[in-house]
């Protein structure tokens, strides 16, 4: 019975902690383009990624 004064306040708590966090991201824009990430996945980039080589000069010595 004693577990139970424990447990309902922390789950209680932790549903509020829940609830103050949804609504904190629905605040700060987190739900506004959905798509977005979804559809700059299928775009490809014009000119593809190449890594420069580096100088004789700038390489450090081990």
């Amino acid at each position: 019975m004693t577990a139970l004064l424990w447990l309902m306040p922390a789950a209680l708590a932790l549903g509020v902690a829940g609830l103050i966090g949804f609504f904190w991201s629905v605040k700060s824009g987190q739900f506004d383009d959905l798509e977005g990430a979804a559809q700059r996945i299928l775009i490809e980039e014009d000119a593809p990624i190449v890594e420069e080589p580096l100088d004789e000069g700038s390489r450090q010595s081990s």
